[in-house]
């Protein structure tokens, strides 16, 4: 047994199957990017938004998500499927647009080659209307449905200084509001980040554990082309973490947040083609291994300094 919870027991025990993911691109933007908030979006973030680009490569949505159907389908274990919108912030959209987007999902609901267990949708913490938790919730009459929400750190200065343009407060609120409604949530953190720091990356794990969301998807800065933090680097203004070291700063973080929450990813990943540093990828059995050896070698797990984390807020 790990001494942190991880996505695919989890998801097998919940809904009784293993599951794959379908990552889809619905061509959405972001409010840092289109002038709302600001230009040329995060700094770390590359023109694909994080995401598959697959709209961009004239692929439609509803082929996208067909084409997954397929390859799952060919898998002997009755799996069943995640439909994921992953790329940029997929409620900032119109009505009629989220509309048009969920309905490919909702035609396939009940009528596919395998089942659509649950539908996740990633946005930013300042993109999240109530009127498109409404149309969420009208969605989750029918299926189960996770909304993600881009935290990266606690603190305003460096969500300032690499270009988020949101806030913790921002972040608070939409979680708060997802919360309410009743509907499943996932934050996302970034340990590393310029000026956050080892602190600063515990703190931002606080802030995940007082949130009422369920999931929690961390990983260590990369360097990606065609991003700001690119220039950055190669001026070398930006100090990358090793394997080591994000091992210890993932333990300090899993060890601040609630013990039911559930870790959806410890690591990131890019295409070779598109990484600059750390290189290569980090190795994903081993910071998994890693972390449960170095929590062992503390005596802490998951958790453990959530209560006292807790009662100092």
């Amino acid at each position: 047994m790990l001494p942190f919870q991880t996505l695919a027991p989890w998801l097998e025990m919940r809904f009784s199957r293993p599951i794959s993911r379908i990552a889809l691109d619905a061509g959405s933007s972001c409010p840092n990017r289109d002038g709302t908030r600001g230009f040329g979006g995060c700094t770390y973030c590359d023109v694909e938004g994080s995401g598959t680009g697959a709209l961009k490569s004239g692929v439609e949505l509803a082929a996208q998500l067909d084409a997954g159907l397929r390859k799952i389908a060919r898998r002997p274990d009755g799996a069943g499927a995640i439909a994921y919108l992953q790329s940029y912030s997929n409620t900032y959209v119109s009505p009629a647009r989220l509309d048009e987007v969920l309905g490919v999902v909702e035609a396939r609901l009940g009528n596919a080659p395998v089942p659509i267990v649950a539908f996740s949708i990633a946005t930013r913490p300042d993109t999240l209307p109530d009127w498109a938790i409404e149309r969420l919730l009208r969605l989750q009459e029918r299926v189960e449905v996770w909304v993600e929400l881009g935290l990266e750190s606690a603190s305003d200065e460096v969500l300032s200084a690499i270009r988020r343009l949101h806030t913790l407060a921002e972040f608070e609120d939409a979680s708060e509001r997802l919360a309410r409604a009743g509907l499943l949530g996932v934050g996302h953190a970034i340990l590393g980040l310029p000026g956050d720091g080892r602190i600063g990356a515990q703190r931002t794990a606080e802030a995940l554990a007082r949130s009422a969301l369920l999931g929690v998807k961390v990983h260590h800065l990369m360097v990606l082309k065609k991003t700001q933090l690119a220039v950055q680097y190669r001026r070398g203004e930006i100090e990358l973490l090793d394997e080591a070291q994000y091992i210890e700063w993932l333990a300090d973080f899993t060890e601040r947040l609630r013990p039911d929450q559930v870790l959806h990813r410890i690591t990131g990943d890019s295409p070779a083609e598109a990484l600059i540093a750390p290189a290569p990828n980090f190795d994903k059995n081993r910071v998994r291994e890693g972390l449960a050896r170095t929590l062992r070698a503390r005596g802490t797990r998951q958790g453990s300094s959530y209560p006292a984390t807790r009662s100092a807020l």
